[in-house]
């Protein structure tokens, strides 16, 4: 991390970018597409994250939102594994990455999936690469899964802080938690070679993030844990308060 960090002439923000766009686009794609080409650990990981995507929509469902056409920002997009769904289900998508390749290739799979569908949105789908802090609008939903573990708390508090700026009803956020079980795991896939090797990460404590959820004027309301041998991810969904 400290390398990446140092090439990016010590940027966070631009050392995740460069990541994206190179090396961490190829792994990336290929863990949240559909090829076989992935080992066991990046396996495990695609399940990890598609059952987090899973209980955000269905929490979507439940409360009959995405039926209604509700806009959603979906920050730190990816290559679009939940705004595609969100799409499919009605929702008026702007979704956006710090990585142009992610984008691109969301916005790829996103056509695909609705001419696949034979679906026509009343409002076409956007995504556009753009890091979190300059994403700019009001949103009913505000949504960004596994982003934050890219970045330390205090760069963490100033994207929940935004990311509340631009939702009116509803914010989702999942980050890797810290305990000392995670953390000993985390360090242990740091030791794993080739594209087994745990990626730069940053795990936070849950009350770190609720902190600046409450100040920021936000309460959770809804919490879940996904958790499988390589994957952990704490899911919270915040309204105000």
């Amino acid at each position: 991390r400290t390398d990446m960090a140092t090439e990016a002439g010590g940027d966070e923000m631009k050392s995740v970018k460069d990541y994206f766009n190179t090396v961490g686009f190829e792994r990336w794609e290929k863990i949240y597409g559909e090829t076989e080409e992935v080992n066991k650990v990046q396996l495990d990981i695609r399940t990890g994250h598609a059952k987090t995507v899973s209980k955000v929509i269905n929490w979507l469902k439940e409360d009959g939102e995405l039926s209604k056409g509700i806009t959603v920002c979906d920050a730190g997009c990816g290559t679009g594994s939940l705004s595609i769904p969100l799409a499919l289900e009605g929702a008026s998508i702007n979704a956006s990455d710090i990585s142009s390749a992610m984008a691109g290739e969301a916005e790829k799979r996103c056509q695909a999936a609705l001419e696949a569908a034979g679906t026509t949105p009343a409002v076409a789908p956007k995504f556009e690469a753009n890091d979190l802090e300059s994403i700019s609008g009001k949103y009913h939903t505000v949504t960004c899964l596994d982003v934050m573990i890219h970045y330390p708390q205090d760069k963490a508090d100033a994207m929940i802080t935004h990311l509340a700026s631009l939702a009116d009803d509803r914010l989702i956020i999942s980050f890797a938690p810290k305990t000392l079980a995670y953390s000993i795991l985390k360090r242990i896939g740091e030791l794993f070679p080739g594209p087994s090797k745990a990626t730069r990460a940053y795990l936070h404590y849950e009350e770190d993030v609720e902190k600046a959820l409450n100040a920021a004027g936000w309460k959770v309301c809804r919490r879940e844990m996904t958790a499988t041998s390589f994957y952990f991810s704490r899911l919270l969904e915040a309204k105000r308060a």
